[in-house]
């Protein structure tokens, strides 16, 4: 087995390797110096699309048709797009894996799972008129170079909202590259114009010109950190700037007549230049290194290192990780190196693997975990385990050491070995996957297919693997040529008693490929109803939603049905629906009572709810301010109650109550006050204030009218009269022999009113009552004498002392002289 060192190259006082990851990637027909080859972050898909610039030699009508093809990086075609929607002018991947494909027009497709599947967007801002010339991505957006120099910047895809930026000078653009936002002072994305000899920055509010010579620069390119620029001079020289360009911090001089036809960056670290079979690498203080190739490379940056992509080979070139070159640097006397010869000492079974072991004992701890660390950035399976089992052997010496870390690279390496496979072709760096995570390389063997990889890694790494189901059910019901009952039935038997499966989601798809019957059909297996009813209605199924939401017991969810049908149905359709559902009646009567009466009206109509419909209308006759309207709101009431024998009472009840309103309105008009307005007030109301207006003739009006009870019209005379403190007309009515009332109302009413001298004069009319209440009406007018003789009457020895202590001055006299009279008769 080959040393690990044997790829590196030293390239000033750094080392970097070129590790080959994949051969014969593409077949030879394949003529890659005619394609647009572009990779996706994290060593994700390739799409490659034909170069329209270029010239191409007439193959026939087929081969001539357009397409994007999406590759793995080990060359297995992934998918293949066709395209006749014009010319490409941008072709780019966000960090998720998405592509990104811009046309001439400004129409921009954003591809998000691999599969053929898009949302479009345009970019507008004179797109459409003046053409896009080309595009510049980052990890979650991208910037439009258009005909007219303007620059379009879009820096979501989620919510994409393509925003102008300032405007650039008119002049030609030699070359152009970006600082994402990330990077940069305003959060907003610059972008560097080589206009001229010099260098333009844009951003969203301003241009400004960095004043540098040596231009024009026919490459621009930044630095995945955001900190260096790269800039390909005219005369063949590649400086690199900080990207403030304040300071230059290396030249190199590639000594090539003719330009690049790409320049990138390496990592952070150096700089790539590539003719069509000439790689030069440029590192730090302008040391560089050269690689030559049989046929034509690509070069596809990533942010720790850069893959080289021929129709042969896909190699991966990168500066060597501190932790591998410590460990296997030659004459390295680092604990890591040691401990490595430790193991290899011990597997020889020498004794010499003792004598590492105590030479490093202080830093063992340490060593362990670099070599724990440096088996994560290898690709080499045998030097993995040689690392791992380093490490191992380090650990069982140590008395204390936390295993943690061991266990989880011996888990990762799992899984990047089995992504990086040649089938799969995803050949992550152990950085790539950190900054990646599990969850998303999942997702990425989701879009390609890989189902039992994903859920074996899932399973492995203890994730949820309810979306592998659903993702390969819905792919499922897109692709199979099966009848629908045969799909329904093997998908429910390969998910049942799979927990967090939705069903909501593969009927989504099976309805979206046009499949409504199927779509219904795994409906019916979808626990949350949440997630069932929507798509019903999607799919028009509107009774099967509404009980669906009714089954639930979520009133949000059936409210949510009911005004989905209400902006459909006719009113009458409506109500049939939900007539043989009462927990929709209900919902749409309590709904309409606070917000639609028009509504409610029409439900009780529908419904024949007589009586219910006759209160609505009399609670807004309540709520009418005029009598005209009232009156007619009555009318309605009435009218609707009055075939109905049950509702005679309610009928005649209204009625009277329209009689009531009309006799007010007439009062309000002969008898004008403003404070003191008849309508609204009940019968024995207008009669009091009839009556303590004056108007003792309109209130007999009144009591025939409505047939008031003799009595009830005497309670309300007595009351007005004594509001109004009319004491000679309730004198006159004390002359009266009889009242329908009897009299004490009459004495408890006046006297209440601070009348006790017209109040005792109807204390002898009193004669129904005892002796003693007569006693003790005469002591409240004050009238004590009266009260003895009324008790003297009586022959009431007890009332006569009772008074005699409450009496004063005269009456004392008097009360003792009529207990004088009594006393005889008692003895």
């Amino acid at each position: 087995m080959s040393k690990p060192t044997a790829d590196w190259e030293r390239v000033g006082d750094r080392f970097y390797r070129k590790i080959q990851l994949y051969t014969a990637v593409f077949d030879q027909d394949l003529e890659l110096e005619n394609y647009v080859v572009v990779g996706a972050p994290y060593s994700g898909a390739v799409a490659i699309y034909r170069d329209e610039d270029k010239l191409q030699a007439y193959r026939g009508t087929q081969a001539a048709k357009s397409s994007i093809d999406l590759y793995s990086c080990a060359g297995k075609l992934i998918r293949r797009i066709n395209w006749d929607k014009g010319s490409i002018r941008g072709l780019g991947w966000s960090e998720d894996e998405k592509l990104l494909v811009v046309t001439n027009d400004g129409v921009v497709r954003c591809y998000y799972d691999l599969q053929g599947d898009f949302i479009p967007f345009t970019l507008g801002h004179g797109s459409e008129e003046h053409g896009v010339k080309a595009c510049r991505f980052w990890s979650s957006g991208f910037v439009a170079l258009l005909g007219n120099n303007q620059l379009v910047s879009v820096s979501r895809y989620d919510e994409p909202r393509p925003k102008l930026l300032a405007t650039p000078p008119a002049d030609e653009i030699v070359s152009w590259a970006l600082i994402p936002p990330a990077y940069t002072l305003s959060r907003s994305v610059e972008v560097l114009l080589a206009i001229g000899q010099t260098i333009h920055v844009v951003d969203a509010s301003e241009c400004e010109d960095r004043m540098l010579q040596n231009g024009p620069f026919k490459h621009i390119s930044v630095s995945p950190n955001g900190k260096f620029v790269a800039l390909y001079t005219d005369d063949a020289k590649v400086w690199v700037i900080s990207s403030d360009f304040q300071n230059r911090l290396s030249e190199y001089d590639s000594k090539v007549k003719t330009p690049p036809k790409d320049m990138q960056w390496c990592g952070n670290n150096s700089v790539v230049l590539a003719w069509e079979d000439e790689v030069h690498m440029v590192g730090p203080n302008g040391a560089a290194s050269k690689y030559y190739y049989n046929s034509w490379v690509h070069l596809i940056a990533d942010f720790d290192g850069i893959r080289l992509l021929t129709n042969d080979v896909c190699e991966f070139l990168q500066k060597v990780p501190d932790v591998t070159e410590e460990t296997f640097r030659l004459g390295s006397t680092s604990p890591a190196s040691v401990l490595l010869d430790a193991v290899d000492q011990l597997e020889k079974k020498s004794p010499k693997a003792d004598d590492n072991i105590q030479l490093i004992r202080p830093n063992l701890d340490e060593a362990v975990d670099i070599c724990v660390k440096a088996a994560g950035h290898e690709y080499n399976i045998h030097w993995q385990k040689q690392l791992l089992k380093a490490a191992s052997f380090g650990k069982s010496v140590l008395d204390l050491y936390n295993s943690d870390d061991f266990v989880d690279m011996c888990e990762n390496l799992r899984v990047l070995n089995a992504v990086r496979f040649y089938e799969i072709g995803l050949p992550l760096s152990y950085e790539q996957y950190l900054r990646l995570t599990p969850e998303s390389l999942v997702q990425r063997l989701l879009n390609r297919c890989e189902y039992l990889l994903a859920l074996r890694v899932s399973e492995y790494l203890r994730l949820p693997t309810n979306k592998i189901y659903v993702h390969w059910a819905s792919q499922k019901v897109r692709i199979s040529n099966e009848d629908e009952e045969s799909i329904c039935r093997l998908i429910v038997q390969k998910l049942k008693g799979k927990r967090g499966i939705s069903f909501g989601e593969i009927a989504r798809a099976a309805y979206d490929e046009g499949r409504g019957r199927l779509a219904t059909e795994l409906l019916n297996y979808e626990p949350q109803a949440g997630k069932q009813v929507p798509l019903l209605l999607n799919m028009e199924e509107d009774s099967i939603a509404l009980d669906k939401a009714i089954e639930s017991g979520d009133t949000d969810l059936v409210f949510h049905v009911l005004l989905h049908l209400k902006k459909k149905l006719p009113l009458a359709s409506l109500f049939r629906t939900i007539n043989s559902r009462p927990m929709a009646v209900a919902l749409v009567e309590s709904s309409a009572m606070d917000q639609d009466w028009e509504l409610l009206k029409d439900l009780y109509y529908q419904d024949d709810r007589r009586l219910d419909g006759s209160n609505l209308l009399l609670a807004e006759a309540l709520a009418q301010t005029e009598t005209t309207p009232k009156i007619e709101k009555l009318r309605m009431a009435a009218k609707l109650l009055q075939d109905s024998r049950e509702n005679a009472f309610q009928v005649k009840a209204i009625d009277e109550e329209q009689r009531l309103l009309r006799m007010q309105d007439a009062f309000d008009k002969d008898l004008a006050d403003q404070h003191n307005r008849f309508a609204g007030l009940s019968v024995n109301e207008t009669m009091f204030r009839l009556i303590k207006m004056g108007s003792a003739k309109r209130a007999q009006r009144v009591v025939s009218e409505f047939k008031v009870p003799e009595k009830t019209y005497w309670w309300v005379r007595l009351r007005a009269l004594v509001a109004k403190r009319d004491w000679h007309e309730l004198e006159e009515l004390s002359k009266t022999r009889k009242s329908a009332i009897g009299w004490e109302p009459f004495f408890e009413e006046i006297l209440g009113a601070g009348n006790a001298k017209l109040a005792s004069t109807f204390i002898p009319k009193c004669t129904t009552l005892p002796p003693a209440e007569r006693i003790e009406m005469w002591v409240k007018c004050g009238l004590l004498v009266r009260a003895g003789e009324e008790a003297l009457k009586a022959k009431d020895m007890n009332s006569l002392e009772v008074l005699r202590t409450k009496a004063t001055g005269s009456a004392v006299h008097e009360i003792d002289r009529l207990m004088a009279q009594l006393a005889p008769n008692k003895r």
